[in-house]
């Protein structure tokens, strides 16, 4: 019997290859150039402007062009959407990710996009906080919790740090009490909350919209 759950066409359908073979012609010249991948190609989930570079290259590059806010997330019990929220981080080039509490956190989901941007350890809120204004960053708690405003009709500032909690508890009081503003992401169904990797990529998205595109807020 066929199981329903496969299909059969598809199954034999050859799957595309990630990224690029051994390069083709003369090697080009420059310093940014890896000539281990330029030899056998390179399969690295990057954008095709980075392909047969090396890695501290595309790092150098990506810190030219970072943008000016930051990440934190609280890892008081080994959350594991931080990961999630260290890729989607990579992918809008935020200016670094802050881990609160424990310093140890699962890299799985980050599929090593953590290699690419900084990630910084604050052993306590505080420190945190000290950090953050010491940089002049508006903190920003990401929470929907009683008294929160929608991200929506919020003016992001240009230098801030969105700070998301974990998946169930949400973010700690000392967080919420020490913010500049807390935020919440508005839901139109019946579950509660989204996940954090989920919250964080919302709310990068949306200081994206408003200070890579200019799309005005309007409250």
């Amino acid at each position: 019997m066929t199981d329903p759950q496969v299909d059969p066409v598809e199954d034999l359908l050859p799957r595309p290859e990630v990224g690029v073979g051994p390069w083709v012609g003369p090697w080009p010249e420059g310093d940014h150039w890896d000539p281990e991948l330029l030899r056998v190609g390179d399969r690295r989930n990057v954008e095709d402007e980075f392909r047969y570079w090396r890695l501290d290259a595309i790092v150098a590059e990506l810190n030219t062009r970072r943008h000016g806010f930051h990440v934190a997330i609280e890892n008081w019990e080994h959350d594991f959407n931080i990961g999630s929220v260290v890729r989607t981080a990579n992918a809008f080039n935020a200016g670094g990710v802050h881990v609160i509490g424990r310093r140890r956190w699962n890299r799985r989901g980050a599929m090593v996009t953590d290699r690419y941007l900084s990630v910084h350890h604050h052993p306590t809120v505080n420190e945190f906080m000290e950090w953050a204004r010491g940089e002049g960053m508006a903190v920003l708690a990401i929470d929907n919790v009683a008294g929160s405003v929608p991200i929506e009709t919020f003016e992001l500032p240009e230098k801030c740090v969105l700070v998301f909690g974990q998946e169930g508890p949400g973010l700690s009081g000392e967080v919420t009490v020490q913010a500049d503003a807390v935020l919440e992401i508005s839901q139109f169904g019946s579950t509660r909350s989204i996940n954090a990797g989920a919250a964080a990529a919302v709310a990068m998205h949306a200081w994206v919209r408003r200070h890579v595109f200019g799309q005005a807020v309007f409250g």
